[in-house]
């Protein structure tokens, strides 16, 4: 009986999906590698999932290939609410979701489920003022109403409090949110349900939520693409999208009531706020330090504990070491917060779980 089946290769691909086929061959370092794949042998993972960690994803690929020319690598960036549930089919080697699979969504998994953190990174809240060239400082209570359709001007005065001295225009606000099933989306409610009682009674957290207004659009990209073709827009994206794009981020106000902008600095501290606890699963809702930005979040792989080819088993754990050691040296620079000494600690101990 087989426990994990692939997905076929698609012939066509929607925009939205980031889908890699990278080769790799022999991990250094890792005796016996070059010995499991010999050159009349390959190995194909395929994988679906979050679009949050996909440009890092793809690096760490294509990296990998330089040195791997046997094993294939298909990840397809369909969001994390897709990759949870062709992970829970059994239609791939492994998800990535920026939400950790909860209990309930583990159970129907029979093998049982590794939950790895691979990497973090900031949500930030990007905007379109062509004429606003000063950054923009949101409130808390600016940016929950501004999500709540409560605050529908840039203009409005819970803005401009928190701008002193910025011309900010009578521009209606347009609010792009995510069409489909989100990590970044659970992750961005989870944080406004946190400081928010109106929106925690009302929307609520979840990976796919009604937003009370606005646009959607699928995907990081998605998102990135509407914000930037409408005046007026702010949406909440992952960081690195935002500065590929080249979009402004707004400042946010934390609990300690200073505005911060996301970097890796602001990023590190607020991870530094939580402890990760045995089973991995970790979120950083609303961080207390006082130099931490608000909206940080893990985002994870999902693995099965047990694997029946043991060539894609040999495969998978080569490339989540190699994401979890040299893979992590390309974080910053992508914009993504390399991951703490004890958290790699913990995935590579979580690693021998999975046989």
């Amino acid at each position: 009986m087989r426990i994990v089946r692939k997905l076929p290769l698609l012939a066509a691909v929607s925009s939205a999906c980031l889908v890699l086929a990278i080769l790799g061959g022999r991990l250094l370092g890792e005796p016996g590698f070059a010995t499991a794949f010999g050159a009349e042998d390959a190995v194909t993972l395929q994988g679906t999932g979050a679009t949050f960690p996909a440009p890092l994803y793809q690096k760490w690929f294509t990296e990998y290939n330089k040195d791997h020319p046997n094993v294939q690598i298909n990840y397809q960036a369909l969001g994390s609410g897709a990759g949870i549930k062709q992970f829970q089919q059994h239609l791939v080697d492994f998800g990535a979701s920026d939400a950790a699979m909860t209990d309930e969504e583990m159970a129907p998994v029979k093998e049982g489920v590794v939950l790895l953190p691979m990497t973090a990174g900031a949500i930030v809240l990007a905007y379109n003022l062509p004429d606003v060239t000063t950054e923009l400082k949101l409130s808390r209570q600016a940016y929950v109403g501004i999500f709540l359709g409560k605050i529908t001007s840039w203009n409005d005065p819970t803005i401009t409090k928190a701008n002193p001295g910025v011309s900010l225009p009578d521009t209606k606000i347009t609010v792009v949110s995510r069409s489909d099933g989100s990590g970044t989306t659970f992750v961005f409610t989870s944080h406004l349900s946190a400081i928010s009682d109106e929106w925690k009674n009302g929307p609520g957290p979840g990976k796919a939520v009604n937003f009370p207004v606005g646009v959607a659009g699928k995907g990081n990209p998605g998102v990135s693409a509407l914000i930037k073709q409408t005046p007026g827009a702010i949406g909440y994206v992952e960081y690195g999208y935002a500065v590929q794009a080249k979009m402004p981020m707004a400042l946010l106000e934390n609990k300690s009531g200073k505005y911060l902008k996301a970097d890796l600095n602001s990023g590190k501290d607020a991870l530094a706020s939580v402890q990760l606890p045995e089973n991995r699963r970790a979120w950083v809702t609303d961080p207390a330090n006082s130099d931490s930005y608000p909206i940080v979040t893990y985002t994870w792989l999902l693995c099965y504990k047990k694997y029946e080819n043991p060539k894609t088993l040999d495969a998978l754990k080569s490339v989540i070491k190699y994401g979890l050691t040299k893979g992590q040296s390309f974080s910053a620079d992508l914009g993504y917060i390399p991951l703490p000494g004890d958290v790699i600690d913990a995935d590579m101990k979580a690693l021998d779980q999975i046989s």
